[in-house]
């Protein structure tokens, strides 16, 4: 339970601080991938790599990606479906049997009907789930955000000198 309240606010701070929404939107995409994707699977150590290499809120896909798994579990059964339709095409027969052929790919376990269908549903949301999280972010910050600092409370809270003394400590990287 504790793990699950920190993840929470973190994205919370991460929400309210100056990281672009950009970012975190790729990260919240991301965690779509991983979260659809088996956990110890090539695809993931793709998207990890593709994480660390490309500015993308990591703390936003790991946050995304537990959420994700369990809404993964409720379209097994479409994934299964997709992924079975896919699979027995008679026309990538060829391709299936050369990629499942070569050294590393068959990690990627797309031989499996669960796995093959979840990788297209996660490729097909991921897009979508990318735009409508960067604008839920801006509807955040300008809506809920910019209230709450112009509020009474707010105000009041900055102007303690246990806030100050908290944004120096901040300033100073602790």
């Amino acid at each position: 339970m504790t793990v699950i309240l920190k993840q929470l606010f973190a994205l919370f701070r991460l929400l309210n601080s100056d990281t672009g929404s950009n970012q975190i939107a790729a990260g919240v995409a991301c965690g779509v991938i991983l979260g659809f994707a088996p956990l110890l699977s090539l695809q993931a150590l793709l998207v990890f790599v593709c994480m660390f290499l490309l500015r993308i809120q990591i703390g936003a896909a790991f946050i995304s990606a537990f959420f994700f798994a369990f809404v993964a579990w409720l379209f097994d059964p479409l994934a299964h479906g997709i992924g079975t339709a896919i699979l027995e095409l008679e026309s990538l027969r060829p391709l299936f049997t050369w990629m499942y052929n070569l050294p590393l790919l068959p990690l990627t376990r797309f031989y499996n009907s669960i796995t093959m269908g979840a990788g297209v549903v996660s490729l097909l949301l991921a897009p979508a789930v990318f735009f409508g999280a960067r604008h839920l972010i801006g509807l955040y910050r300008v809506r809920v955000l910019e209230r709450f600092k112009n509020s009474r409370w707010w105000k009041a809270w900055t102007g303690t000198a246990m806030f100050k003394w908290y944004a120096s400590y901040e300033k100073l990287g602790g």
